[in-house]
């Protein structure tokens, strides 16, 4: 099932939340709204939803060919899950899962047999078969979590939308349930929705990630695209650690404003005695702890601070310390000018012009 927003606007009193959105969703895709908090990627999941309406006269939104612009909740036929769970805490697990179903009115209702074999398909597929009749109490957050999903898809819903659905559990959990989720989305191919601040989890999920910022829409890509070929300045800075080079370099000056940008894996760490047409730097502080090394730098002309992403091994084979003089060689970097519309765009700069001789 598709998804068509157009021109989809939404005040709050005074506060613009949404302004003029426009966002097609794949069928089967699962999208990732992710943006700062008041960026609006809550509010234009709940308009979806048909929890929040947008503005008097503001756009449309279709379901396929169908328009539920004005539709009810029900009649979207949409499953969501929130941040913290909902569950019903003086129900069993199987009763809470079933909750949509026994409440529908007598004539859409399944029978008490048939609501049954639901619960005992929904629980097998979320990996908590034999988990029915505990209470929401005994479980584990990311337990609780996958409960609520069942709970979602348990009416069958045409559309899932997921309103940070992680944000309540720790990191491990975290971690283990998106790849879960990830994994549970290729088998019931639904199309999904979901909002999250984490970056990360964007990237690592989703078909498509849906950048905003200041009720708009600032970019719409698959991973790969908006993180090697962010739009704008405030797509490469939320989208993952970077380093903005403030001073240019020796063959590419930063001007008026240019912004130009370095990936902390895209910085090489030199000899600067066998290789001294590096940028000079020095070597503050090492962070060594887990399967890639973090290095803090200080330019030697300017004192701009990098930090650079090192495999263990080469950081090893370098056995930098503190104060040591190196040389840096940037693989990569983004150049952004300001274009006649006072936009600042993108410019593709390859590995030779991102060498900067001297300091």
């Amino acid at each position: 099932m598709s998804i068509t927003a157009k021109n989809i606007s939404k005040h709050f009193g005074a506060t613009l939340a949404l302004d003029n959105v426009s966002l097609d969703v794949t069928d089967g895709h699962l999208v990732a709204l992710v943006g700062p908090s008041g960026s609006g990627k809550t509010t234009l999941l709940r308009i979806l939803a048909g929890l929040e309406n947008a503005d008097r006269d503001s756009g449309s939104i279709h379901f396929h060919d169908e328009e539920v612009t004005h539709a009810s909740v029900r009649d979207r036929r949409v499953g969501m899950v929130f941040q913290h769970y909902a569950l019903f805490r003086h129900m069993t697990v199987a009763k809470n899962i079933a909750f949509g179903l026994r409440v529908r009115r007598r004539s859409e209702r399944p029978s008490k047999a048939e609501i049954d074999q639901r619960v005992e398909e929904l629980l097998g597929l979320v990996q908590l078969e034999g988990y029915g009749n505990r209470l929401p109490g005994q479980l584990s957050g990311g337990q609780r979590q996958r409960v609520a999903l069942a709970r979602a898809l348990a009416v069958q819903p045409r559309i899932l939308l997921l309103d940070e659905p992680f944000g309540a559990l720790d990191a491990k959990v975290r971690k283990d349930l998106r790849r879960w989720l990830r994994q549970f989305h290729e088998q019931i191919g639904l199309t999904t929705v979901f909002v999250t601040h984490d970056q990360e989890e964007a990237l690592e999920l989703a078909d498509e990630v849906v950048v905003m910022r200041n009720a708009a829409i600032e970019q719409v890509g698959s991973p790969q695209e908006v993180f090697d070929y962010p739009e704008s300045p405030f797509v490469i800075e939320f989208m993952g650690n970077v380093n903005q080079v403030t001073h240019g370099l020796h063959n590419l000056p930063v001007q008026g404003e240019d912004a130009l940008y370095v990936r902390p894996h895209d910085i090489e760490i030199l000899d600067a005695k066998a290789e001294p047409t590096g940028i000079e730097a020095r070597v503050q502080h090492i962070f060594s702890a887990g399967s890639v090394g973090r290095v803090s730098l200080a330019r030697t002309s300017t004192n701009e601070i990098f930090e650079a992403e090192v495999p263990r091994s080469e950081l090893d084979r370098l056995a930098l310390q503190p104060g040591q003089t190196v040389g840096l060689r940037f693989r990569h970097i983004r150049l952004f000018k300001k274009d006649a519309a006072g936009k600042q765009s993108l410019v593709e700069t390859d590995a030779a012009e991102a060498i900067g001789a001297g300091k």
